[in-house]
């Protein structure tokens, strides 16, 4: 179905509304004062130069907020480990918050948030998460470990023991920054018991009910608004620290209060992605057979634990991908460091799954000397066997994965490229090519969630459409008119979408976990479904007919009875004899399994280690889609992100705690100049566990791309004897890999060992 986002006109036409352009009559202006060191006690605080600062009305500290610490988001995670809202005798990591600035200008309260004078007592910061793992030094003093969460899926001493060849690497997923376009940013105005708040979060109801938690109010006494979002990645998922103390704030004046949180703001304190270490055993026969695969993780929680602490889990689920392997054995351990805390960054736990999986492929058939796409082939889980759970105890829905790998190999002539690259190396070339393979299935709604939607005539004639589904850039508002148009045959552009706003939406669930379509739009299905029933029955009476002979006619909008549809009713003629309008609470039946294969050709330059993409095809498989233009902008943004963190992109800090990458000068990410012409091929495997056969796309492009990246980069050098190299693959990174086992050679051959 062909049609232009809904969205674009508007946002394009500079008229969209963000939260900075949420301003509130008389509102004061908040600044935070973070800490400058990873690690400390905190000695004293002095703010009185700072409170003499001109529009400046108070300055708050860790004393003065009446707020209890609270336990980890996330049941799982260790409940016994508390954040406080504010620090007040302890930091643990650079960007905690330790006073709150309030003036009358956003300028005046950023230059009085650099005159507040903090005295610490150093301590020894504790970066490494392998040697936070030790529980030698512990960063909570109440808890008697750093581990937030572990997990195991069993231990069986023998899963390698039938396997002729086992490879084994240590592989790090690097830390990734969201670098959503619109940093976070808050409102709040309270009117007496009510409080009104705008966030740019992913879940209006989640924030609204941890608001009414935090201050002792009544849910319906919280009124939350997400304006327009300009990206969320995850990050923005759950409710944060200077959301809630914007609201405290506001209420201490007595006046509506506004943060907005700066670029540097963001990097250091917005919470951070993947941040794995892996070791990692593909064990098989030398005939390509695979049969058992081993993980002990260790994911950096951060300072706090929140969602990042919990990502493992996804690597327990999704351990056996897309393979029919015997045995699966994940080993996790999430632990404190004095870094930001890790939070959910698109694909959640699923990319750093697939990537390691499918380095482990490509390294495993390096080993036997067998085409890593021969390999796969001969492993790939056939449609014959998706009604078996996976060895990591998966029961995949829809999917032919044999069928994606091949038509990706075709469209490439991946044997012809095979024969160029063989040219190459025997040449002597300086440019090499490299050839990147990743095969993936991932999961989506693994929450297993459901959502709530309604559909109402109104007056005007005008089709209104309520979701509890919030977007952040999604096109929400496209898929949900597509979606009810085709069902009540309503002109596209006649319906109306409504989210984000719990004074109006009554319940949901919000985004995340590319659940959105699945969830929002069965529940759109399932009312529309109910309006139309309603509608044969409000016809049977006026057409003085039998229920069971009253027909809907979508094509036409109209009800009729069968055998004469020159006699017939529209929604208009049937509004004029009561409300038409259907609401229902989609329950998810379980979460859905999108998959696909990526290609990604490379040339690397042997002198400089410098990488170029030459070709970047993807086939991701989501299902039935309502618009291939929305899934493929989906592709192309998510591919982005691999690419990103493939070769570009880490979070990094120092031995001390001190972040080096803090803004867009230092953090590297992927440029259009950087990305080559993204190509798609389409195919869609409807599943049955939904009413519309969907599954999500949001995040299975970035799960599936950086493993083709990196792949592509490593087989390029690979006949130099180059086994591995982590990401991000920068050019310095490649070169040194290339030095290393050069001079390893050389060595060799001069006698050296």
């Amino acid at each position: 179905m062909a049609f232009s986002r809904a969205e674009d006109d508007r946002l394009l036409r500079g008229a969209g509304r963000f939260m900075e352009n949420i301003a509130p009559d008389d509102a004061v202006f908040v600044s935070f004062v973070r800490s400058t060191v990873s690690r400390a006690r905190i000695v004293g605080i002095d703010p009185t130069e700072a409170r003499e600062h001109s529009g400046v009305i108070a300055v708050f500290t860790g004393a003065d907020v009446d707020l209890k610490p609270f336990t980890s988001p996330v049941p799982a995670n260790n409940q016994s480990m508390l954040r406080p809202w504010i620090a007040t005798s302890r930091v643990r990591y650079v960007g905690e918050i330790v006073a709150i600035v309030v003036s009358e200008s956003a300028k005046q309260s950023a230059d009085a948030s650099e005159l507040v004078v903090m005295e610490y007592e150093p301590l020894e910061a504790l970066v490494d998460p392998e040697e936070a793992a030790t529980d030698t030094d512990l960063l909570d003093e109440m808890v008697p470990t750093n581990a937030s969460l572990v997990l195991s899926t069993g231990e069986d001493e023998t899963i390698f023991d039938d396997c002729e060849i086992v490879v084994s690497q240590r592989l790090v997923n690097n830390r990734l920054a969201p670098c959503p376009l619109e940093n976070r940013g808050a409102v709040a105005r309270w009117d007496g018991p009510r409080l009104e708040q705008w966030s740019t979060t992913q879940s209006a109801h989640v924030v609204r009910d941890g608001l009414a938690r935090i201050f002792e109010l009544e849910p319906d006494n919280v009124r939350v608004v997400v304006p327009d979002v300009g990206g969320s990645f995850g990050a923005k998922r759950g409710l944060s620290p200077p959301e809630v103390l914007t609201a405290w704030v506001a209420k201490q004046v007595d006046r509506p209060a506004r943060w907005h949180e700066g670029r540097t703001e963001a990097m250091i304190d917005l919470g951070h992605g993947r941040g794995q270490i892996q070791y990692a055993e593909l064990g098989g026969d030398s005939d390509g057979t695979l049969k058992a695969f081993r993980a002990r993780v260790f994911q950096n929680a951060g300072a706090y634990p929140d969602v990042g602490s919990l990502l493992p889990r996804m690597l327990g689920v999704m351990g056996a991908g897309p393979y029919g392997l015997e045995k699966v054995e994940i080993h996790s351990r999430s632990v404190l460091t004095n870094t930001a805390p890790l939070l959910a960054y698109r694909g959640a736990g699923r990319p750093e799954s697939t990537t390691m999986l499918e380095r482990m492929m490509d390294i495993y058939s390096h080993e036997i000397e067998m085409d890593p796409a021969e390999l796969r082939r001969k492993n790939l889980i056939t449609k014959s066997e998706m009604s078996s759970a996976t060895a990591s105890g998966a029961m995949y829905d829809s999917g032919d994965y044999p069928q994606a790998l091949e038509s990706v190999l075709e469209a490439v002539d991946y044997e012809s490229l095979r024969t160029e690259q063989r040219r190459r190396r025997e040449a002597g070339d300086v440019l090499q090519l490299g050839l990147g393979i990743s095969s993936y299935v991932e999961i989506t709604n693994p929450g297993e969630e459901g959502e709530y939607g309604s559909v109402e005539f109104l007056d005007t004639g005008r089709v209104l459409v309520k979701t509890g589904s919030v977007a952040q850039g999604h096109s929400h508002s496209t898929a949900y008119r597509l979606l009810v148009s085709e069902m009540l045959g309503v002109a596209v552009d006649e319906i109306d979408v409504v989210y984000g706003d719990t004074g109006l939406v009554p319940r949901g669930t919000g985004t995340g976990g590319s659940k959105s379509i699945q969830i929002g739009g069965s529940a759109l299905f399932m009312s529309s479904e109910i309006l139309i029933e309603h509608g044969r029955e409000v016809s049977a009476g006026l057409l003085e007919a039998n229920l069971d002979d009253v027909v809907f006619e979508a094509e036409f909008a109209r009800f009729y009875v069968d055998g004469t549809p020159a006699i017939f009713l529209t929604w208009a003629d049937l509004r004029e004899h009561g409300a038409m309008e259907a609401e229902a609470d989609y329950v998810a039946q379980s979460a859905t399994f999108p998959f696909g294969a990526h290609f990604c050709l490379v040339e690397v330059d042997l002198e400089t280690g410098e990488v170029q993409i030459l070709r970047y095809l993807a086939l991701d498989d989501c299902g039935r889609a309502l618009s291939r233009v929305m899934v493929e902008g989906q592709v192309h943004g998510g591919v982005a992100q691999g690419i990103g963190q493939a070769l570009f992109e880490e979070f990094q800090y120092d031995q001390d705690g001190n972040p080096l990458t803090t803004n867009f000068a230092d953090y590297a990410f992927a440029g259009a100049p950087d990305l080559p012409p993204i190509g798609r091929l389409h195919q869609e495997t409807p599943t049955q566990r939904n009413p519309i056969g969907v599954k999500g796309i949001g995040e299975a492009p970035t799960i599936g791309s950086p493993a083709a990246v990196q792949n592509a980069v490593i087989d390029a050098v690979a006949y130099l004897g180059v086994r591995h190299a982590d990401m991000p693959l920068t050019p310095n990174r490649v070169w040194s890999a290339i030095q290393k086992v050069t001079k390893q050679i050389d060595g060799a051959a001069n006698g050296v060992s």
